[in-house]
């Protein structure tokens, strides 16, 4: 009974939600924390390298990477159904569109675009420094890839420049909304919480969205011109 109930609860619109919310928040930490990482960039190339050695030797990336991608999956599958499944519900679009507080917000009524850019934001990032030239340097006598050769490498082009900075700042609007919904999803946007954790979530959103556009601005107009 338990197992049934809950595999209808999962079946609804509400637990549809719940799932993309969860799946939306283990990206959300994972966004966070490797922004966090890149960061040491700033402090040398051979603490960047290191960081990135100590991460990818670790077996159980393996482990976490297959998470991730699980996790995206589900996310994108879960938002195109939900989409698919509210168009079809209102049938036809309103005459008249809401204005003044009922008018939806830019990040709400843009998700799906933001969503789709970001993925193949995602997906080119990864290939590129996951699958791009492999450079090696020696740091304390160990040999590994120097990604930070490879950055400041990527990061001289202006047009991947550019693409990384639209595509964060899609992000950063993706995330601000994104986690305002997943709190609400889980019923904590009611009482005196709720603009404490609308704050929180837009707070988030520009620190995230911040800390990776410093990083190819840097790179571009500070290494780049060694």
């Amino acid at each position: 009974m338990a197992i049934s109930a809950s595999h209808g609860f999962f079946r609804s619109t509400v637990g549809k939600k719940y799932l993309m919310g969860l799946a939306g928040l283990i990206w959300a930490g994972f966004v966070l924390t490797h922004m966090a990482g890149n960061l040491l960039i700033f402090v040398s190339s051979d603490a960047y390298n290191m960081y990135s050695y100590a991460l990818t030797s670790n077996k159980l990336i393996y482990v976490a990477e297959a998470g991730l991608v699980a996790a995206l999956v589900l996310h994108v599958v879960l938002a195109i159904n939900l989409t698919l499944q509210n168009r079809s519900s209102k049938g036809t679009r309103y005459a008249v569109k809401a204005k003044g507080e009922k008018k939806a917000r830019f990040a709400s009524t843009t998700m799906g675009i933001q969503g789709s850019v970001i993925l193949a934001f995602v997906i080119y990032h990864l290939a590129t420094f996951k699958y791009g030239t492999y450079y090696e340097t020696n740091v304390n006598g160990v040999v590994m890839r120097d990604l930070f050769r490879l950055m400041v490498e990527v990061f001289q082009s202006p047009a991947y420049v550019v693409w990384y900075l639209v595509s964060l700042v899609l992000l950063g609007f993706h995330l601000s909304h994104g986690v305002g919904s997943v709190f609400q999803s889980f019923g904590w946007m009611n009482g005196r919480y709720q603009p404490m954790l609308r704050k929180l979530s837009v707070v988030y959103a520009i620190v995230v969205a911040a800390g990776f556009i410093a990083q190819p601005v840097y790179i571009y107009l500070v290494l780049g011109q060694g």
